[in-house]
C-alpha cells in the first residue's frame, strides 16, 4: 500500500502542494487531474524522490520513502516521465535493459535478458529489438519507456501524461498496456491526466487537485461531475455515460 499524509511542497514562494493525503492499494489506477499548475507532476516528482517535500511523509508498503537506499526504492517505484530525452542512442533492447539497474552488479544475468526479452515479445516490440531508440515513432517511444518502468519489476508504476503527442489508436493502446500490467501483475499505477474522458475509462480512482490541493477523490463517477468541472476548470459541460464511465464533452468556457 502506498500512503501519503500532509504533503507539502514549495516552489519558492508557491505552494506546489499543500495538505494532500492519500492511499493506494496495490491492483488499482489512479489518476490525478486537474489544470496546468495544479500539481500533478509535482506529486509524482514527490513519490520517486526526484524532489524533497517540504513537509509530509510518503510510505511505500510500511516503509518511509524519504529513508528507502535509492536502489531499494527504484526496486520499489518505476517513474515515466513526460517527455523522453530528444537523443537516446543506443538501441530498444538495450533502453529496455536499463530498466533492470537496480538488480544488476556487474553484468547483467541470464534472468535480466528472459525478463526485457520477454517484455518485447508481450508488448509486440520485438521487430523493434535491434533499432535505434532515436530512430522510433513517438508511439513506439512511449512503449518502449513503458517497457523499462515494467522492467524493474515495481510495485508502483509512476506515469506523467503517457498519452501525450500520441495519436488516438496509440492512446488506447498504452493505457491498454498500462491497465493489462496492473491487472496482471497485481501492481498499482498513477497517472498524471490531462485527458478526462481516458482518465474516467481507465481508472478505478480519480484524484482531482485545484491550486496544489485536493479537491476531490473518488470513482470516476462521484468525482467527474458538471459541478466539479465547472469549479476546477471552469468550462460547462454535459456527461454521458459510456459503459457505465463518464464521458465529458465540453460546452463553453466561463468567463
Amino acid at each position: 500500500m502506498l500512503r501519503i499524509h500532509e504533503l507539502n511542497f514549495r516552489y519558492k514562494n508557491i505552494n506546489a502542494l499543500e495538505g494532500v493525503d492519500l492511499q493506494l492499494n496495490k491492483g488499482e489506477i489512479l489518476s490525478i487531474v486537474g489544470p496546468n499548475g495544479a500539481g500533478k507532476t509535482t506529486l509524482l516528482k514527490c513519490i520517486a524522490r526526484i524532489v524533497k517535500p517540504e513537509k509530509g511523509t510518503i510510505l511505500i508498503d510500511g516503509k518511509d520513502a524519504s529513508e528507502m537506499k535509492r536502489l531499494d526504492l527504484a526496486r520499489c517505484v518505476g517513474y515515466v516521465p513526460q517527455s523522453s530525452p530528444s537523443k537516446f542512442p543506443i538501441t530498444v533492447f538495450d533502453t529496455v535493459l536499463m530498466g533492470r539497474r537496480p538488480y544488476i552488479t556487474w553484468k547483467p544475468s541470464k534472468k535480466d535478458l528472459e525478463v526485457v526479452a520477454d517484455l518485447l515479445m508481450s508488448m509486440d516490440l520485438e521487430d523493434l529489438a535491434l533499432r535505434s531508440f532515436d530512430e522510433l515513432s513517438g508511439g513506439e517511444k512511449q512503449k518502449v519507456l513503458l517497457a523499462r518502468a515494467f522492467a524493474q519489476g515495481p510495485n508502483y508504476l509512476l506515469f506523467d501524461e503517457p498519452t501525450s503527442n500520441l495519436d488516438l489508436r496509440h492512446q488506447m493502446e498504452v493505457m491498454e498496456m498500462i491497465s493489462g500490467m496492473v491487472r496482471e501483475k497485481g501492481v498499482a499505477a498513477i497517472l498524471a491526466m490531462h485527458d478526462l474522458n481516458l482518465a474516467s475509462r481507465f481508472s478505478d480512482r480519480i484524484l482531482m487537485l485545484n491550486a496544489g490541493k485536493i479537491f476531490c477523490n473518488g470513482e470516476p463517477l462521484h468525482v467527474m461531475t458538471v459541478e466539479n468541472i465547472r469549479s476546477v476548470y471552469g468550462v460547462e459541460v454535459t456527461i454521458n455515460l459510456s459503459d457505465c464511465h463518464p464521458y465529458i464533452v465540453p460546452i463553453r468556457q466561463i468567463n
